[in-house]
């Protein structure tokens, strides 16, 4: 298992949640230390807080620490709005 830049896609929405946690749980599980880039999402969503909220608690359970790089303003903006802007770094 090594270090994994994962990608997170251009749109992250209620209706693709589903779909990229799945992504991205298997990708947590096949990284050591795995980093999300969130530097293609354009598209997103309250949605996207809560997938990468679930990913940092996938990769806690998993004895892995979990960054997050490249968020775009909207992401920043949401997730001071919920009170988890620390997560992002």
């Amino acid at each position: 298992m090594a270090q994994a830049l994962i990608a997170l896609p251009q749109a992250l929405t209620m209706g693709q949640a589903r779909q990229v946690l799945a992504g991205l749980e298997s990708a947590i599980a096949q990284s050591a230390e795995p980093r999300i880039d969130a530097s293609a999402l354009v598209t997103l969503d309250s949605a996207a807080i809560a997938v990468l909220l679930q990913c940092r608690r996938i990769a806690q359970a998993a004895g892995k620490s979990l960054a997050i790089t490249n968020p775009p303003p909207k992401l920043t903006e949401l997730s001071r709005l919920y009170g988890v802007e620390a997560f992002l770094g």
